[in-house]
């Protein structure tokens, strides 16, 4: 047994068993990935996958429990090497954040620049992406946190605390007849064309959720994943914006009125997660207590270190 016939299985169930994809995400050949699972399989006396043919079609039942082993030894294999590196190089190394373009955009600047300050040798690397992918990117371990408003808090290998609370907000160019209504409804709201976020991002859910319990169907005209792009069409007239208020910047967006609705729409919680069970280096402790300064220190530890299980 070594750790390549470990990574193959993982990567097996990660891609979805197609051997042509694991061999090119281990960059090895495929008839080297099927010998490593059959010499595994032989050695263990069980078959890990179920097969058609040449095919794996899933796991088996001894293999579903081998696989979360698997998991387990990869993750404290990995926690190794950051332990190592911790005591070896405390206020260096490589942090790596998974977020959406709304948080890295508007709510972390200003964190971003205290840790490079702080932590000027920790080399940072920001991945944009949708909340699902963020979650898949702290799951397999290729970020160290990830910060978000859907999805996280919905993924039981997953921590999360939560970062801030926020409200939609309406945009529109000055002037328009909406700037001059005394309290705007849905109903109000509905008789123009609007432009929010695509589904699954920044709340968009709730936007959907008020309109579906008041029974109204609103012409949402155009969806984007982010407020900049939402703003652009907002400022070409081409409908009413419906944003994260904290995505409203008063020097960039002198052509647009913000109009603040808090009771219009649900609020919104944006999270901080990270993968159970994993290993964190001091400086990213100290990101998340920055980020989650309401927490406490022995919250985070005690919800990393659970396997399984909710957070509060």
């Amino acid at each position: 047994m070594n750790f390549q016939q470990l990574r193959i299985v993982r990567e097996t169930v990660r891609q979805d068993f197609n051997l042509t994809e694991v061999a090119n995400a281990l960059y090895t050949s495929q008839p080297g990935v099927s010998k490593h699972i059959k010499d595994l399989e032989d050695e263990l006396g069980i078959e890990i996958f179920i097969r058609r043919g040449k095919r794996l079609l899933g796991l088996t039942e001894p293999g579903k429990e081998l696989a979360e082993v698997v998991e387990r030894i990869l993750l404290d294999t990995q926690n190794l090497r950051r332990i190592a590196d911790q005591f070896a190089s405390r206020e260096t190394g490589h942090f790596v954040i998974a977020t959406t373009h709304t948080q890295a955009r508007y709510a972390l600047p200003a964190i971003i620049k205290w840790f490079k300050s702080d932590y000027p040798k920790v080399h940072l690397t920001l991945l944009q992406g949708s909340p699902g992918e963020i979650a898949d990117l702290l799951v397999s371990g290729q970020a160290d946190v990830g910060i978000a408003t859907e999805s996280v808090d919905k993924v039981a290998e997953l921590a999360s605390f939560p970062f801030y609370s926020w409200h939609h907000a309406i945009i529109v160019p000055h002037g328009h007849p909406l700037t001059s209504v005394g309290e705007i409804t849905l109903d109000i709201l509905s008789e123009y064309p609007i432009i929010t976020y695509h589904e699954g991002f920044t709340g968009r859910a709730h936007v959907d959720k008020a309109f579906a319990e008041a029974g109204i169907v609103p012409d949402i005209v155009l969806s984007a994943i982010d407020a900049d792009v939402i703003k652009t069409y907002v400022a070409l007239g081409l409908g009413v914006g419906v944003v994260a208020s904290v995505a409203y910047d008063p020097e960039q967006d002198r052509s647009l009125t913000l109009i603040p609705v808090p009771s219009l729409f649900p609020a919104n919680t944006t999270r901080l997660a990270v993968r159970r069970g994993t290993y964190l280096r001091s400086y990213v402790h100290a990101f998340i207590e920055k980020v989650c300064p309401d927490v406490g220190e022995e919250t985070i530890k005690a919800a990393i270190k659970q396997q399984n299980g909710n957070d509060g």
